[in-house]
């Protein structure tokens, strides 16, 4: 039998402690992100602020200092941004030159971007030899979007996937088949330094990256890292950059087949007409991370500089 959420007066002491980026406790950020989801999936129907406190069970008021203290907005502004004509917005105020940012070796303000200290690739024959002789070490994470499987080499994070679509079964299936000759363990401790950047805590390491594809999808997750965070560029403007215009199909598979979703935002990529085209992981986390990044460039002035 579920259990109901507690009454707004009988709200779990832990959940109603104070909230701040880098200091939340996983308790407070699962409840972030079921408010996340729940905004997602209600989105239609506008609910307002007792609605949606009432679903992850914290008073009214608690809880819009909790979410503005995450996002950066309320939950009202929030639901602004996961409106069906945000991505034509962004496209038109903050489409990304991508060969701008490229040649000067920046991305744009981004938080997520600070976590990186560098990326390797792997080398091609590498590659083709489908993972045999590498040791990927992998675990549950929860993040913002969601439960997440990340994984990781010896020399980085080399793979990041949201469960919530396909579940853990499918995620875990999708993931292996990128590499079927691996040698896969589960391993929390390889881990804990990406979890520990994914929820922003105070103290978090630098990430490192394994990039782990053929040549092309590595000229197209490089181009993919350069879109600034709160931008969006379109396939199209991936194939001009990368030498290859009449590619834009070859594009989108690529990007599609990205295998570390956010920290490589293959989700800043959408349709000349401002649709947001696919998401390997679902619409649902494409818009959610359009969204709160969205929200949080307006809402920091430093991010907007």
């Amino acid at each position: 039998m579920q259990t109901a959420p507690a009454p707004a007066d009988m709200a779990d002491p832990a959940a109603e402690a104070p909230f701040e980026t880098g200091h939340c406790d996983p308790a407070q950020y699962a409840l972030m992100a079921e408010a996340l989801r729940y905004l997602e999936t209600h989105r239609e129907d506008q609910p307002g602020l007792e609605d949606v406190a009432a679903a992850v069970g914290l008073s009214p008021a608690h809880f819009q200092r909790a979410f503005s203290a995450w996002v950066g907005v309320s939950p009202k502004r929030y639901l602004q941004y996961l409106t069906i004509d945000h991505a034509r917005r962004l496209l038109a105020e903050r489409f990304s030159l991508l060969d701008t940012a490229l040649e000067t070796g920046l991305s744009g303000p981004s938080r997520l971007h600070d976590l990186f200290l560098r990326w390797e690739a792997m080398t091609p024959g590498a590659y083709a030899a489908k993972g045999r002789g590498l040791a990927i070490a992998w675990d549950w994470v929860a993040t913002p979007f969601g439960e997440a499987l990340v994984m990781a080499t010896e020399k980085g994070v080399c793979g990041l996937a949201f469960v919530d679509e396909i579940g853990r079964d499918g995620t875990m299936a999708d993931m292996r088949a990128r590499w079927p000759a691996a040698e896969f363990r589960r391993d929390a401790e390889a881990i804990a330094p990406a979890a520990d950047a994914l929820s922003f805590r105070n103290g978090a390491a630098p990430l490192r990256l394994s990039l782990i594809g053929a040549p092309f999808q590595l000229k197209v997750w490089e181009a993919l890292m350069a879109i600034p965070s709160g931008h969006v560029t379109t396939y199209s403007e991936i194939a001009r950059v990368i030498g290859h215009p009449r590619a834009v199909r070859a594009v989108g598979t690529a990007v599609g087949r990205n295998p570390i979703s956010w920290l490589i935002p293959c989700h800043r990529a959408i349709r000349r007409d401002g649709a947001l085209g696919g998401y390997h992981w679902g619409l649902g986390v494409k818009r959610a991370l359009l969204a709160w990044e969205g929200a949080r460039r307006d809402a920091d002035p430093a991010d907007a500089a």
